[in-house]
């Protein structure tokens, strides 16, 4: 079976389907796709094996947390197709070649893989160097906005021969308009982000000689006991990614160690004595407290029900268990009982 087939075969596009209907099955597109399942799958297994597919418009549209961002959300059936090309076929090729601290977006990694390997990281360190050290900390200025089409094209073909799985790789790529910027919405998107920067992850580790660096998305942290050597890497930094149509933000620089790092929602930091602490960014324990009333009203208005609710807390709840946030989960939770307990949920607006 070659790379294109397995795409289009139907078993993978079954199980494609069951992974693009995870918690959208309430969804009016996902409804109407199940009602005829077994047509709309064969008639997407034949689109693509004959090359007679195409994809549909975005629906594009704003969110404001962590931060604005526009996102461009592909259709149902779209959805499925990126599924069974991203496990099928990029996965198991692109990744081939990324660091091992590389963390989003695959299958046994995540945020908080990268908060364990950034406190491994600063423990290592201090056994050598104490705390006396300093963290580069960078971030890539609109990133997603900014991958350039042609060379992530060209970063593709160096690892996927397969024509056909080009012709609909490139379909996607150029699915918006111009050379520049992919849809945040795409599942594939994920995975070439993940690769554009996958050449300055080995420059940073095998050509600056960098051990404590990691990376999620475009957000990356170098940790090294000289700060001077560390001004010199992000020149370097910045030199490599301006070859790809990148630039740093305003918020990259070079921090004291012991002043701390923000990192994937939790702000870490070793103490005098070499433990490492991690605790939610204030941040992260606003913005829950918002979706939280938010989510409130909408429960009222019977756009949701109170299971999504409770499974959007305990991610969160889940997430700040990783951190030393003993009394802000018991807080956190005293308020979610207050704001979901139908006795006491008019107060709790009031506040």
């Amino acid at each position: 079976m070659t790379d294109y087939e397995k795409i289009y075969n139907f078993e993978n596009l079954y199980r494609a389907y069951r992974k693009a209907r995870q918690g959208k099955r309430w969804k009016g597109a996902a409804a109407k796709f199940e009602v005829n399942l077994l047509e709309a799958l064969n008639l997407l297994s034949y689109q693509l094996k004959t090359k007679k597919y195409t994809l549909s418009p975005y629906n594009t549209f704003e969110v404001y947390e962590p931060k604005r961002r526009v996102v461009m959300s592909n259709s149902y059936k779209d959805k499925v197709v990126q599924h069974s090309l991203c496990d099928n076929v990029l996965e198991p090729i692109l990744t081939r070649s990324f660091i091992t601290d590389n963390y989003a977006s695959q299958v046994g990694k995540g945020t908080h893989y990268g908060l364990d390997r950034l406190q491994e990281f600063l423990r290592r360190f201090y056994r050598k160097n104490g705390i006396d050290g300093w963290i580069l900390k960078g971030d890539i200025s609109k990133y997603f906005y900014s991958i350039r089409h042609d060379v992530l094209k060209t970063l593709i073909r160096r690892k996927i021969t397969d024509p056909d799985v080009l012709w609909l790789v490139e379909m996607i790529i150029d699915s918006t308009e111009g050379n520049v910027g992919i849809p945040i919405g795409n599942q594939s998107s994920q995975l070439f982000a993940l690769l554009y920067l996958n050449n300055l992850d080995h420059f940073i580790k095998e050509k600056l000689g960098i051990k404590y660096y990691g990376r999620y998305m475009d957000d990356f942290f170098l940790i090294h006991e000289d700060k001077a050597y560390l001004q010199y890497c992000r020149a370097e930094i910045e030199k490599h990614v301006a070859a790809i149509g990148l630039s740093l933000n305003n918020k990259t620089n070079i921090y004291p160690l012991r002043n701390g790092v923000d990192f994937l929602g939790f702000h870490t930091y070793l103490t005098e004595t070499g433990a490492v602490i991690r605790k939610v960014r204030r941040r992260s324990k606003n913005n829950m407290k918002r979706k939280l009333k938010k989510m409130r009203g909408l429960v009222e208005r019977g756009k949701i029900i109170t299971a999504t609710v409770e499974q959007s807390y305990k991610s969160w709840r889940g997430h700040a268990a990783k951190g030393n946030c003993y009394h802000l989960i018991r807080r956190t939770d005293h308020y979610y009982n207050r704001l979901f307990n139908s006795k006491e949920a008019e107060k709790c607006q009031k506040h």
